[in-house]
């Protein structure tokens, strides 16, 4: 079921204070931070199975898993190819498990105390915490990456990074852009508050050039994005519905330690599976809260050392603009 182009945006559910998870007991301890799409790159991964058994054996699983060699892809690219929602999220996810399990192996993680994870990240973060398998999370972010990149080819659409723009300059960005277009045009929502000074904009492909004309004459940085489509949309409403039927289909268990949600910004409630299950869901239409979930990593555990999995040095980046002060090991490679 495709939606219906002039239908209104969704607001951020009213969370009921019931469903918000617990926070960390300690002051101290590791918080591991897993990336989304947008990080991945040819080569990822490669270090690590290079120097350890446990890395280069979670890629071999993923390869008799998928029937075919995500080992190689990661390695050799094509660059195309990888950049697909459809094998980039797969990709993604068993780099940064790879990674985890190197780390791990290697006694370097410490005392795990919570989990975060930007988007597809989310998927990661709660396997890591024992929520599903690996087999279980490979299974889940393939049909997340296909459901998403076959609704991105059924409405022409992207994304904008408005950068020097909060949150309310982005909503009435994008109510103006609204007001300014035909029906069959109107989708336009934030999408992502990554850090201060920067949210991404997610609509119709009319939209998001409105979007950019309009951002520009007041001063703003606005820059599309190389994605395949409106994720964190109403447009990904067909995507969320094939989701959300995957998601009753597996085995599920109480994560073992605290996992952020994308669109509350708090820990899920470990004991509701139910409602981890709503969350991924909406996290499809909804925005990404990535700004707030690292604010409330930094007030519940103040003194925590953060982890950044492969691939890349996004989140580590996204750190910066939120708190200079606050430094990220980042795992991209193994350390040496």
């Amino acid at each position: 079921m495709l939606i219906q182009q002039n239908e209104k945006p969704i607001n951020v559910p009213v969370i009921n204070p019931g469903s918000i998870g617990k926070a960390p007991t300690t002051a101290t301890g590791t918080i591991v931070l897993c990336p989304g799409q947008g990080a991945q790159h040819v080569g990822m991964g490669k270090a690590w199975a290079e120097r350890s058994p446990a890395a280069a054996e979670t890629f071999a699983l993923a390869d008799r898993l998928l029937g075919e060699s995500l080992t190689d892809l990661c390695f050799q690219g094509p660059e195309e190819k990888l950049n697909r929602t459809d094998w980039a999220q797969v990709a993604i996810y068993v780099a940064s498990v790879a990674s985890f399990r190197g780390l791990r192996a290697a006694g370097q993680l410490g005392d795990v105390v919570a989990y975060a994870g930007l988007s597809l990240g989310e998927f990661t973060a709660l396997h890591l915490a024992g929520a599903y398998s690996f087999e279980v999370g490979l299974e889940l972010v393939r049909l997340r990456g296909r459901a998403m990149q076959e609704a991105a080819e059924a409405v022409p659409s992207g994304m904008v990074a408005l950068i020097g723009a909060d949150e309310p300059q982005a909503r009435t960005l994008c109510d103006m852009v609204l007001t300014s277009l035909s029906a069959a045009d109107q989708v336009l929502v934030p999408a992502n508050f990554n850090a201060p000074g920067q949210v991404v904009i997610s609509g119709t492909k009319r939209a998001c050039e409105r979007a950019i004309e309009l951002a520009t004459a007041q001063g703003l940085q606005a820059k599309p994005l190389a994605v395949a489509g409106a994720f964190h949309s109403p447009l990904m409403r067909p995507a969320a519905e094939r989701l959300a039927a995957a998601l009753d289909r597996v085995a599920w268990n109480p994560p073992a330690v605290p996992v952020l949600s994308n669109v509350t910004a708090a820990p899920h409630r470990s004991e509701d599976i139910d409602s981890i299950k709503r969350r991924l869901v909406e996290q499809l239409t909804h925005p990404v809260r990535w700004a707030e979930s690292v604010e409330w990593m930094l007030r519940q555990v103040p003194d925590g050392r953060y982890v950044e999995l492969a691939p890349n040095k996004v989140l580590a980046g996204l750190m910066r603009r939120i708190d200079r002060k606050r430094r990220v090991d980042n795992f991209a490679e193994p350390p040496a």
